[in-house]
């Protein structure tokens, strides 16, 4: 569960890096609340906000592709994917 968990941490923090790439200012909500979770998960080890932060950024992150396709790595957008369905709320 453990190992399941950190890959949502990762493809968080590689949310969080296309976010601040895309350097617009309308994003800083979103990426804050995702670096806050990051930290949080460091230092507790529970996941639900990322869990909660990484749905609402790869919402996100899919709009701005559709609009934007070269802004957004598919990888980024698969990589969350792959971590939010395998989610472990243990």
């Amino acid at each position: 569960m453990k190992q399941v968990n950190e890959k949502l941490k990762t493809s968080c923090e590689g949310a969080v890096a296309t976010f601040q790439k895309l350097n617009n200012k309308n994003f800083n909500d979103i990426q804050s609340k995702l670096e806050w979770c990051i930290g949080s998960y460091s230092y507790d080890k529970n996941p639900s906000g990322l869990h909660e932060y990484g749905v609402k950024s790869l919402n996100k992150l899919k709009k701005i592709k559709s609009k934007e396709p070269r802004k957004v790595t598919k990888k980024v957008i698969e990589n969350l994917e792959k971590a939010i369905q395998g989610y472990s709320k243990n």
